[in-house]
C-alpha cells in the first residue's frame, strides 16, 4: 500500500482519467475556448500531458476506451458524431507505446476488452508493452456492455451480463497461463559463448482448453518485469464486483458521495478475503472532477464558465446508451417518472432514485452526474474534501477532465502542493515497477492472486518434454 505521510495518512494514488477522443466524460467541454481536446489525433497532445503529469508525480495515465457506440439517441447515433461523444476514437494501446518512449516512472494504464482481442494476442502485446516500459503497464479489463460493441465483433448483440463474465474469466485465465506459466525464472539465458538464448527445460506450452478459446502456446515474449500487467476493472454489478475481488489490483468507482464509496470499498475487500486474498491486495480508485480556484469567487466564475460549454444532451446520450435507453427526442425538463419505454424499466427507476429528492428531470439526472464528482473550492477546501474520501477507504483519485491540459494544470499548480504539504502526495517515484511503485513489495502478482497457480504448472509441456519424448522411441526429426 502507499507509504504514510507526516499527517499519518497513506498517501493518495493520483490518476489522470483520459480517452483517445474528442468528448470523454463531461461532454461539451471540448468547445471551451482553453481546451485541447479537440487535437486528440496529435501525438505531441499526449506527450506534452505525459510529460507534465509525471513531472507532478501522478502515479498512472489511465485511458478509457470504448469499441462501439453508445447505443441510439434521438432515434439513431447522429447525435454521437455531431457532439463527438467518444466518437471519433483511437485505440488506447497505440498511443500508450508513444507515451511509453517519453517517460521513465508514470504507470500506462489501458483499456481493453476481451470481445477485441483475442488473449494470446493481447498477452503479446502487454508483454511487449511492459518491457519497453519497464514494468509500468496497467490493462484494465472490461467486458463491454455496448451492442453496437458486440456487433462490431461478430455477434448478434449484447452477451447476456452473466454470460460476459464467464467469457472474462476464461479470458484472463488463459492469459495467467501465458504470462505466469509459459516461461519459468530463469528461462532466458542469452549465453553467447555456449549459444544457448533459452532453456528448453524452462519454456513451455500451455495448452489451454475452454468453452471459447483453444491456446497452445507457447508465449512468445519472455517475461516482462511484472510478467502479469498491474490489473484494473471496474464492475459495479454483484457478478463484476466477485471478478474485480478475485482479479483487480485496483477498482474503479463512480460514487455520489464519500459515504457511497466507503461501503463499495468495503464490499469489495471483503470480497477479496473471501476470494483468499487479503484486503489489501485492492486499491480503490474514485472518479472525480475538480474546479480550483484560489478564492471563492474564482471557484463560483470557474464553475460558471464549464457549465456554460456543458452539454446536457451529451450527458444524456451518454448515460442512456450506457443504461440500454433511448433518451432523446425528449425535452430536458421531463420527469424521469413520465419517461415511457418498451425496457429498461428497471435501469431508468434505478437511475431515478440515484438523484436525491423524489422525481428528478432528464437535466437533473445529466446535472447530477456531473456535479455529485466534483470537487470544487480552494486548494485547502479541496484536500480536506480529499481527505473525507481517503477515510471512506479510497486509496486513490481518477481525476477526470473539463478540458486538457487545463484541468490537470489546475489541480497540479493549486491542489498537488496543499496534498504534498500534508504528506498526501510524493515528491519522488519509488523505484521499479508500476506495482512496486503502488504496493511497495515485488514486481509480482502476490501468492494468492489466482494467476500465480500457473507459476511451474506446465513443465511437463516444456520443449525439452516435447523434444524427448519422440526422441525415446527412436523416432527421428
Amino acid at each position: 500500500m502507499p507509504s504514510t505521510g507526516s499527517s499519518g495518512r497513506p498517501r493518495l494514488l493520483l490518476s489522470a482519467f483520459l480517452m483517445n477522443t474528442p468528448s470523454h466524460i463531461l461532454g461539451g467541454q471540448w468547445r471551451h475556448p482553453e481546451a485541447q481536446q479537440h487535437r486528440f489525433n496529435e501525438l505531441s497532445l499526449w506527450t506534452d500531458l505525459a510529460r507534465q503529469l509525471e513531472d507532478a508525480k501522478f502515479d498512472a495515465l489511465f485511458f478509457a476506451d470504448v469499441v462501439g457506440l453508445y447505443g441510439d439517441h434521438d432515434g439513431g447515433w447522429a447525435s454521437h458524431v455531431r457532439r463527438g461523444l467518444q466518437v471519433p476514437a483511437n485505440d488506447p494501446l497505440v498511443l500508450a507505446s508513444a507515451l511509453a518512449a517519453v517517460t521513465s516512472d508514470i504507470g500506462l494504464a489501458l483499456t481493453s476488452s476481451v470481445i477485441q482481442s483475442d488473449p494470446f494476442q493481447l498477452a503479446r502485446q502487454l508483454s511487449t508493452l511492459d518491457h519497453l516500459s519497464g514494468g509500468r503497464v496497467a490493462w484494465n479489463i472490461v467486458t463491454s456492455v455496448l451492442d453496437n460493441a458486440h456487433r462490431n465483433f461478430g455477434a448478434d448483440g449484447l452477451t447476456a451480463h452473466a454470460d460476459r463474465y464467464d467469457w472474462a474469466d476464461e479470458y484472463v485465465d488463459a492469459a495467467y497461463k501465458l504470462w505466469e506459466g509459459s516461461w519459468d525464472d530463469g528461462a532466458v539465458l542469452a549465453d553467447k559463448e555456449r549459444g544457448i538464448h533459452a532453456d528448453p527445460a524452462r519454456v513451455n506450452k500451455i495448452n489451454h482448453r475452454g468453452a471459447r478459446y483453444s491456446i497452445d502456446g507457447p508465449h512468445l515474449v519472455a517475461p516482462s518485469p511484472q510478467r502479469t500487467p498491474f490489473l484494473f476493472q471496474a464492475g459495479s454489478s454483484p457478478r463484476g464486483s466477485r471478478f474485480a475481488a478475485a482479479n483487480a489490483e485496483a477498482t474503479f468507482l463512480f460514487a455520489p458521495n464519500p459515504a457511497h464509496a466507503a461501503g463499495k470499498a468495503a464490499a469489495v475487500r471483503a470480497a477479496a478475503v473471501r476470494a483468499g486474498r487479503a484486503a489489501g491486495d485492492v486499491t480503490v480508485f474514485a472518479g472525480l472532477s475538480f474546479v480550483v480556484g484560489g478564492t471563492e469567487d474564482e471557484v463560483r466564475r470557474k464553475r460558471d464558465e464549464y457549465n456554460e460549454y456543458l452539454d446536457l444532451d451529451a450527458l444524456v446520450a451518454h448515460i442512456g446508451g450506457g443504461l440500454g435507453i433511448d433518451l432523446g427526442g425528449i425535452p430536458l425538463d421531463t420527469p424521469l417518472g413520465d419517461v415511457e419505454t418498451e425496457g429498461g424499466r428497471g435501469v431508468l427507476e434505478a437511475a431515478r432514485a440515484s438523484v436525491p429528492g423524489g422525481n428528478p428531470t432528464i437535466a437533473d439526472l445529466a446535472r447530477y452526474r456531473a456535479e455529485s464528482m466534483q470537487v470544487a473550492g480552494t486548494p485547502e477546501r479541496i484536500v480536506d474534501e480529499l481527505e473525507r474520501w481517503q477515510d471512506a477507504g479510497v486509496d486513490g483519485i481518477n481525476i477526470i477532465n473539463q478540458i486538457l491540459p487545463g484541468s490537470y494544470t489546475d489541480f497540479i499548480e493549486g491542489v498537488v502542493p496543499e496534498l504534498r504539504r500534508r504528506g498526501l502526495a510524493q515528491t519522488e517515484y519509488a523505484p521499479g515497477t508500476l506495482r512496486e511503485k503502488v504496493f511497495g513489495r515485488g514486481p509480482l502478482l502476490e501468492p494468492t492472486h489466482p494467476a500465480a497457480r500457473h507459476r511451474g504448472a506446465f513443465t511437463h509441456l516444456s520443449a525439452a518434454a516435447d523434444q524427448a519424448a519422440p526422441l525415446a522411441t527412436g523416432a527421428t526429426r
